[in-house]
């Protein structure tokens, strides 16, 4: 049995024709006499792929259960990255292109939540804050305040940031995952 148009939402978990979609984007309308309908958008989880759909009365598309679990990155090789359940020491692999610009926050026994569909790792929730250490930067020119008092920084995942002119090479920082923005030196 299908989803009805009024039971989507933005952030849903749907199974689509086979894959495993989350819906990134849903307007709902309905004109005068006529049925209602939603226009979505939709990200795979498999290809990464964006499907455009208009959906009419009752679909072909059913909720997608995830299971989610406490999981601790233990580490990457080549395309392939590592975690291990944290309840039963299970050990899973996901390929890079599924976790997308996740990877640029992953250091070792980092904690995240794992996302399962019937006991398969599909993608992983990044904590709020992640602690990393920067490898390169340049000193702060003192006075030197005309580009917003901030410089580029590369981090120990590769990831690059902004921060402050007062931050050293060598400092630990506070990066918001879902900006990916400085927040503090820690």
């Amino acid at each position: 049995m299908g989803l009805s148009v009024s039971e989507l939402s933005k952030g849903l978990t749907v199974e689509y024709q086979g894959e495993l979609y989350r819906i990134t984007k849903y307007e709902h309308s309905k004109r005068g006499r006529g049925d209602a309908f939603a226009r979505v958008k939709m990200k795979s989880f498999d290809t990464g792929k964006v499907l455009s759909k208009t959906f009419k009365g009752k679909e072909d598309i059913k909720k997608a259960y995830l299971d989610k679990r406490s999981l601790t990155f233990l580490y990457s090789s080549g395309e392939t990255y590592n975690f291990m359940d944290q309840t039963d020491y299970a050990q899973f692999e996901i390929l890079e292109e599924k976790l997308g610009d996740k990877v640029k926050y992953l250091k070792d026994n980092l904690d995240v939540k794992g996302l399962f569909h019937e006991e398969r790792l599909i993608s992983i929730e990044l904590p709020t804050f992640v602690e990393l250490e920067i490898t390169d930067t340049k000193p702060g020119v003192k006075g030197d305040t005309a580009s917003g008092g901030e410089k580029p920084a590369k981090l120990q995942t590769g990831l690059e940031i902004k921060v402050p002119l007062f931050v050293k090479e060598g400092a630990k920082v506070k990066v918001d995952t879902r900006e990916g923005k400085y927040v503090e030196r820690v």
